[in-house]
């Protein structure tokens, strides 16, 4: 009567507040919390990714100082040990007594292979651990004939002879490729965050993401087929009694890098096709988690309805 217009024209239904209050928005362009709210999934898995990157960084590292000195963790972290406490075959005559003789000149009870040195260690508690060098491999018949005095010799089995050039050739790219995936994946840990901002960032990292994933998987795979082949040629000979073990912590060390490394790669991988950017959301090219439009547009709503009900007051 009054020229009032009916409550329903005023308010209208919730559909349309909520078209223009987005078309606003749109207008106006999105606020920097609303694109970081929008983008709150790709800064999750970008900062997951780091995190993998942290562990297979600190497990390389573990990798790396494996056997360079007597400190506990890293003393029982070996690729190999050699036991030759007993290193002359029961079936010989006098065998205990030849096997102590040989220890008396100089032979170790046991051998312990790291990435860098090696270790020579009694069963009365003595060690030895030779210096780290770059590049090493372990040349079981240098070893063995550097540990015995002066003028003494074992006759070791020619089998053993015929992997020497395998061996070294293998073990120069497994101390590479470790060292090239520790340096890596430590540099990545700070450049992945960046993938937040843009796809076409998350594509070289990713990349460099991959390179770092294989340096350490390859390394794992010579590591292990290297060492497994080597303690089946020792335990395989009948001349000498040398029992081979291999060390399950360093194994389990290599792996839960790699392992780490192909996750953070395939996180990465995802990040360049999905989850949206903050270039993206910015653009409008896309909008990121519902979430963070759907916090905005209660805002929008919210303040008219309580400006009338003041003014009605």
């Amino acid at each position: 009567m009054f020229g009032r217009k009916p409550k329903a024209s005023t308010e209208g239904p919730a559909e349309d507040r909520r078209s223009d209050s987005d078309r606003t928005l749109t207008e106006s362009g999105p606020s920097n919390a609303q694109v970081k709210r929008a983008t709150r999934t790709r800064k999750t898995f970008s900062l997951i990714a780091s995190f993998l990157l942290l562990i297979s960084v600190v497990f390389l590292i573990l990798v790396e100082i494996g056997n360079i000195n007597n400190r506990p963790v890293i003393r029982s972290t070996w690729f190999i040990r050699l036991d030759l406490s007993e290193v002359v075959p029961l079936s010989v005559p006098n065998a205990q007594l030849i096997s102590s003789i040989a220890q008396t000149l100089g032979l170790k009870d046991d051998y312990y292979v790291g990435l860098w040195s090696y270790s020579g260690r009694n069963t009365g508690g003595t060690s030895e651990f030779s210096k780290p060098q770059t590049l090493y491999w372990f040349n079981p018949v240098e070893v063995i004939t550097s540990s015995l005095l002066s003028g003494a010799s074992i006759a070791l089995p020619a089998e053993i002879n015929n992997y020497l050039d395998l061996l070294r050739l293998a073990s120069h790219w497994m101390f590479g490729l470790f060292l090239g995936g520790v340096c890596l994946n430590f540099v990545l840990i700070f450049l992945i965050p960046l993938a937040v901002y843009s796809r076409w960032a998350a594509l070289p990292i990713a990349i460099l993401t991959f390179l770092g994933a294989l340096f350490t998987t390859v390394a794992s795979i010579l590591g292990t087929v290297i060492f497994l082949i080597l303690s089946r040629v020792f335990n395989s000979v009948d001349q000498l009694n040398i029992q081979a073990t291999i060390g399950v912590q360093m194994y389990a060390f290599m792996w839960i890098a790699s392992g780490a490394s192909i996750i953070a790669w395939i996180i990465l991988m995802g990040e360049c096709c999905c989850c949206a950017s903050r270039r993206d959301v910015k653009k409008g090219k896309k909008r990121g988690s519902k979430k963070a439009w759907e916090t905005e547009t209660v805002g929008v709503n919210e303040k008219p309805a309580r400006g009338r009900f003041m003014g009605r007051g």
